[in-house]
């Protein structure tokens, strides 16, 4: 790939001396709320927000290429990262439209690409609920705005990082029929969104699998969707439909399972540019803030 000064001089404040993307990602905000909230037994004001968000990018970013925050909590954090990290800032409002179908997303009313910049953010970041499934009037919608971001960070020169994240409307989305569909939505969202004309350059892609129903796997819970010949077959197939880089996001689950599929997919020989992970790291850090502090 070939990339505009701005956007080389992004990817490279990112990465780390082998051009590999090791990032944490802390721009959790709905969530984390309410996990926080939970373990606090009470109501969690912006200023606890903001303070788990330092601490964990003050220990973090000493061991990551960069972390992905919030300009709504995580400003105050961005200043407090390691000489040596970079700044993904995440441009999406927290959660999705729930007044219809689709799962719309919605960006942050006060800011732009423009002011993320000017904030110090080295590169864009957008999640985007998709699946190749959903009616055409919601996709056409969701790729529109793709393109609209796309063309806002080719306008200012910054990497754009897309993140999406497959779903079915009314189904269990950790349960065994789920995982059985992952595969093909995860690869068609990929086919999708590495075309030239969303602008993007880095693609944050879930697992093309759920590794508790990978048959032999430490994470193996008991009901078999893939055996491990199958599951690295789905590695394989989703990576040659890339014709951009592409990192892997850890989705929530344990350090223990993201790791093990990490493992898998260089097994399977999957060329990966790095990963963006978040709960999987620090999550175990929530019930001691909110107990001790």
């Amino acid at each position: 790939m070939k990339f505009t000064p701005g956007k080389l001089a992004g990817m490279k404040a990112v990465s780390d001396s082998r051009g590999v993307i090791a990032a944490a990602a802390m721009d959790q905000r709905g969530s984390l709320q309410k996990a926080l909230a939970k373990e606090k037994g009470g109501d969690v004001d912006a200023s606890a927000l903001e303070e788990f968000k330092i601490l964990v990018t003050e220990v973090l970013t000493r061991h990551a290429s960069a972390i992905l925050l919030d300009p709504e909590f995580g400003i105050p954090a961005s200043k407090r990262r390691a000489g040596s990290a970079g700044l993904l800032m995440a441009y999406e409002k927290t959660g999705y439209d729930k007044t219809g179908p689709g799962r719309l997303p919605d960006l942050l009313d006060e800011w732009s690409v423009k002011r993320l910049k000017e904030a110090g953010a080295d590169c864009i970041k957008i999640l985007l609920y998709y699946t190749p499934d959903d009616p055409k009037h919601v996709n056409d919608i969701k790729h529109a705005w793709v393109e609209r971001i796309g063309d806002e960070c080719r306008a200012n020169d910054i990497p754009f990082f897309l993140e999406f994240v497959g779903y079915e409307e009314g189904a269990d989305e950790k349960g065994l029929e789920f995982a059985k569909k992952k595969p093909q939505i995860v690869a068609g969202s990929m086919a999708e969104f590495t075309k030239d004309r969303y602008g993007v350059d880095v693609m944050k892609v879930e697992m093309p699998i759920n590794m508790k129903f990978v048959e032999g796997t430490k994470s193996f819970g008991g009901m078999k969707a893939y055996s491990k010949q199958e599951a690295m077959d789905h590695f394989r197939r989703t990576a040659e439909l890339a014709t951009k880089p592409f990192i892997y996001l850890s989705a929530g689950v344990s350090n223990a399972e993201f790791t093990e599929s990490l493992d898998l997919a260089a097994e399977a020989g999957t060329r990966f540019s790095g990963v963006l992970c978040g709960r999987a790291t620090w999550k175990d850090g929530i019930p001691v803030y909110g107990k001790q502090g």
